[in-house]
């Protein structure tokens, strides 16, 4: 009985050191889901973030939460270090319904970025948005 409780002990003061982040070299990223309210309080909090939009350009260019940077899904990789040097920058991606502003974050995740939400679609987005 005593092996058992040590062994789960132990196990739980291992869990607890690496944390539940993904970050390579046991960094502390970590994803975060958050909603539209969320999201839009956190913009409004006075704290610095970065707004990036996951889409294509013409969605992008027809209709957008206003501050956002373009980086598409599909270029995230490549691009991140160069447009998002701080990994300690707070980011927010979305897209149109949430599917790749999901894979968008998860990625930053993967990076090292460490404060990542995911602020899912567009469509959810009650707020003013701009075009053009």
């Amino acid at each position: 009985m005593k092996r058992i409780v040590f062994g789960f002990l132990l196990l739980i003061g291992v869990v607890s050191l690496t944390g539940c982040g993904n970050a390579p070299n046991g960094g502390s990223a970590v994803y975060h889901k958050v909603t539209a309210q969320q999201a839009k309080a956190m913009m409004e909090d006075g704290d610095p973030y970065i707004l990036v939009d996951v889409r294509t350009e013409s969605e992008y260019q027809a209709q957008r939460i206003d501050g956002a940077i373009l980086i598409p899904v599909d270029t995230i990789k490549d691009r991140a270090a160069a447009e998002l040097p701080d990994k300690d920058a707070r980011i927010f991606t979305y897209c149109r319904s949430g599917v790749r502003s999901s894979t968008a974050a998860h990625a930053l995740v993967d990076l090292g970025y460490t404060h990542v939400n995911d602020m899912g679609g567009i469509m959810d987005w009650p707020y003013d948005t701009v075009s053009g």
